[in-house]
């Protein structure tokens, strides 16, 4: 950029910020994102808002393309000077920007006017050093390019979607030719099979990593999910966006938002307000009785867990997302869906088989959600502050299910979850040759590169939903103690 731009100190930064600006960093550049992208962001408002104030070089780099970047150019309204102490994002304190001023999101009564502003951008006291985080940042700039010479980024649609293909439409038929011999389970099995294998198809497609063009993707993601599989892509794509660039922070990240049904942390016992979902996630006796066991409900949820899906989409859909030409897509393509699904359970005579069928075909589907929350439930869920560079946040929070290459088509290739993290648009089939320099990466930098077995990271998974239902019974037992104690002092 021309050296005429000005120079902004951080306090010149935070001060735009707080008069109501849209500031983020990128390679020395300050950003001014205008208030009505917000709204246009394909990925969604929160991926800026989570990043006011902060350097988000290596997550902009690995979540747009080159021509995006161009595009960019014309956001850029001044410089800094590096390394760049970051600030906290207003968002991350609980705050949005409105007509009237700054107002706590989770309190809306409380409205706080510019002029008698008593919070600050000033994020809390770190043990974590800048100078490191800014090493762990170079070294991955090192990795990332690494990774692009090696031509990963080249979808290999030959080698690797071909056989998926040739799977879906064996699958398909299949479940097609049970159903016409009224073969009804076997026939909602296979459903099942095929909405598994697809999931890890619209993953890909979401996050823009097929064709590596944003219609086309988003066209063909609207087939595979919502079409196919009555999932909506929008959803998801908002939902999975926020959570790979705040993973497992307790309080913005929706994919550990599961209250009443799990809580991997006890933070969660404090009614914490959800960034995300806009709510309060209410620790009450409803959710205590439930986490109190939910290392033994763990599978049993997990079974259940498309129709939460189904859940979240149409609600989406309905309040959230902007009426866009996909959001008309979408709509039209989930009404088809329930069309065809629907008919398939109403030409079932018997209404206990239908009914079956109905949990069959979406509970068959549910390994693809055992293994999301292998990738992160038995990870930390501390929040070290925006001073934490992306490498070492995805590393720390992240975790690989390890298996034999010929067993990796059940997994999708997404038991590679921390390469796929740390590039969230490579794809799928090129995880296995990226993680091996990511490995070198992580020891390189003296960073933990976490993997365990499939069967061992349910056990660990299961001993922290366990771990927290006992502090459920202990608060409990405190409580109960507490009362009979004023019970006895009474009388």
């Amino acid at each position: 950029m021309p050296d005429s731009l000005p120079i902004w100190t951080r306090e010149e930064v935070a001060r735009r910020i707080l008069d109501g600006e849209y500031l983020l960093i990128r390679y020395g550049n300050v950003l001014k994102i205008p208030e009505k992208w917000l709204s246009s962001h394909p990925g969604g408002a929160l991926a800026i808002l989570h990043f006011i104030g902060r350097d988000a070089s290596q997550e902009m780099d690995v979540y747009h393309s080159e021509d995006t970047f161009k595009r960019m150019n014309v956001y850029i309204v001044a410089r800094i000077r590096l390394p760049w102490n970051p600030l906290l994002p207003p968002l991350m304190s609980g705050w949005v920007r409105t007509k009237t001023g700054w107002q706590k999101d989770a309190t809306p009564s409380q409205v706080l006017l510019l002029k008698n502003a008593t919070f600050n951008l000033q994020p809390p006291p770190t043990s974590l050093s800048l100078e490191i985080q800014e090493q762990h940042v170079k070294a991955y700039r090192e990795l990332h390019h690494r990774i692009k010479q090696a031509g990963l980024y080249e979808t290999p649609y030959i080698t690797g979607y071909g056989p998926e293909v040739i799977r879906y439409t064996l699958l398909i038929v299949s479940s097609a030719y049970a159903y016409y011999h009224s073969w009804f389970l076997v026939s909602a099995t296979l459903l099942g099979a095929l909405w598994h294998q697809l999931a890890f198809f619209a993953h890909d497609l979401g996050h823009n990593g097929v064709t590596h063009k944003w219609t086309l993707d988003r066209l063909l993601g609207i087939l595979v999910a919502d079409l196919l599989g009555g999932v909506s892509i929008g959803w998801w794509v908002d939902n999975h966006n926020i959570h790979h660039l705040v993973t497992n922070h307790p309080a913005h990240d929706p994919d550990i938002q599961h209250v009443p049904f799990f809580a991997i942390t006890p933070a969660f016992f404090t009614n914490l307000w959800s960034t995300y979902y806009k709510r309060v996630m209410l620790f009450d006796s409803i959710a205590a009785m439930l986490v109190s066991v939910q290392h033994k409900l763990f599978y049993i949820v997990l079974s259940l867990a498309r129709f939460n899906l189904y859940a979240n989409s149409y609600s989406f859909l309905a309040l959230r997302a902007r009426r866009t030409w996909h959001w008309y897509m979408e709509t039209l393509a989930l009404t088809v869906f329930w069309i065809w699904y629907g008919l398939l359970l109403f030409g079932i005579r018997d209404p206990k088989v239908a009914m079956a069928y109905l949990l069959v075909s979406n509970m068959v589907a549910s390994p693809v959600h055992v293994q999301i929350v292998l990738s992160h439930f038995s990870r930390s869920t501390e929040d070290l502050g925006p001073v934490e560079s992306f490498p070492a946040r995805q590393l720390r929070t992240t975790v690989d299910v390890i298996c034999p290459s010929y067993l990796a088509f059940l997994h999708g290739g997404l038991h590679l979850q921390v390469t796929h993290h740390l590039f969230p648009r490579l794809p799928r089939h090129n995880l296995r040759a990226a993680s091996k320099l990511v490995k070198e990466y992580a020891r390189d930098q003296g960073l933990e590169y976490a993997e365990f077995g499939f069967m061992e990271g349910n056990e660990q998974v299961r001993g922290v939903l366990q771990q927290v239902a006992q502090q459920v019974h202990i608060i409990k037992k405190v409580a109960d103690a507490n009362i009979q104690e004023r019970l006895s002092t009474c009388s």
